[in-house]
């Protein structure tokens, strides 16, 4: 294990390459952005959305994936108010069990700020069947679940003939997924290698005791139906100089978005921000951590040392304090809802955790041999 030599990285990350020098994909790009001519980039995408004109019968100019929270909102209302574009909001719906209040509150948001927003909602028993099967076999229970966020998009764009698919971040250039890279660094249509969409995942979806016809939520459009639709997955966040977890929040808190009152202890999340409409994502960040590594403050403290705000040194004492946090309430709830008890909770993530970056003493606490910012 390595960390990149100027945040806090690791070349543990899926699909992640460092260079030569050794820095992490995102730094390299992020050192490439302070030559970028920003008004250029805004014509590239001025020129490029003149060549998705609306068509007979299209009610939208774009669809956009949204989920109520700080970038989707953001987005949104770019698009809208400096693009001059009607974009149709996408909204996969999570059940009553597992979205929040908040989240719910942040979607109404939207509708009040007068954007049509259409809500996909999979059979919350098909769901429930296939998060158990994912949290079984991957102990990752966003393995199903993501697949239908990422796959209702274009689904749903494909059902309103609507060719332009509006993203937010490049998680090749802006995370460091390389599988992920096409042929620009706006183009998106290569979304579907990233490491949450690989994987066989009919298979083990249908060894799980669901039908072909339930997984339909959960299928990605395969490449042959991204051209017969003539689908283009854009990402905005290449075009947009000053995109950041801290400014998407600041822009979407300031238009009405509720953000995460929790603490920092319970959830890792430093600004409060992140994932808004559900948290249970919060134990799948603390999975992440023990499989590989890094978690959710990792993932936080990397752009804010990018961006200046914070040393590296400051960054670390963060990781080190935060970077596995989860409530035990959080845990509680999924393990009830899922049909396991706490212990069978632990002795799956026990299971899972990587026995080379981690130790698991006889209490049942696991502590890293290696050092953050430096490795094993």
């Amino acid at each position: 294990m390595k960390y990149c030599k100027n945040c806090l990285q690791p070349d543990t990350r899926p699909n992640t390459r460092f260079t030569s020098e050794g820095i992490c994909p995102a730094c390299d790009y992020f050192s490439r952005l302070q030559h970028v001519d920003w008004q250029e980039r805004y014509e590239i995408l001025r020129d490029l959305l003149q060549s998705y004109p609306r068509r007979p019968n299209q009610h939208f100019d774009c669809i956009i994936g949204v989920s109520g929270g700080k970038d989707s909102t953001r987005q949104a209302l770019w698009v809208r108010d400096k693009l001059g574009l009607k974009p149709l909001l996408a909204c996969l719906s999570y059940p009553p069990e597992q979205v929040t209040q908040r989240g719910t509150d942040n979607i109404s948001n939207l509708i009040e700020l007068g954007f049509d927003v259409v809500l996909s909602a999979p059979a919350p028993g098909t769901w429930k069947t296939l998060m158990r099967s994912a949290f079984d076999r991957f102990t990752n229970f966003g393995k199903s679940t993501e697949l239908a966020l990422f796959s209702s998009v274009p689904q749903l764009a494909i059902r309103y003939g609507i060719p332009l698919i509006l993203w937010g971040e490049n998680p090749g250039l802006q995370l460091g997924d390389l599988k992920t890279l096409g042929r620009t660094g706006y183009d998106g249509n290569n979304l579907r290698y990233m490491n949450t969409l690989s994987g066989g995942a009919l298979d083990w979806m249908l060894e799980s005791g669901v039908s072909l016809s339930e997984l339909i939520p959960y299928q990605y459009p395969t490449p042959e139906e991204f051209d017969a639709h003539g689908l283009q997955i854009v990402y905005l966040g290449w075009f947009l100089g000053d995109w950041s977890l801290v400014n998407n929040g600041m822009y979407s808190a300031a238009s009405g978005l509720e953000i995460r009152e929790d603490t920092v202890e319970n959830t890792g999340d430093l600004l409060g921000v992140t994932s808004l409409d559900e948290d249970w994502v919060t134990l799948n960040q603390m999975i992440k951590y023990y499989k590989f590594g890094f978690g959710r403050v990792t993932d936080y403290v990397n752009e804010e040392i990018r961006l200046g705000r914070i040393t590296r040194d400051a960054g670390i004492r963060l990781v080190e304090q935060y970077d596995d946090a989860c409530s035990d309430d959080y845990i509680a709830a999924f393990s009830d809802y899922i049909g396991i008890s706490v212990d069978d909770f632990w002795r799956q993530v026990h299971a899972s955790v990587n026995r080379e970056l981690f130790d698991i003493r006889a209490d049942g606490r696991i502590e890293r041999k290696f050092t953050v910012g430096e490795g094993l």
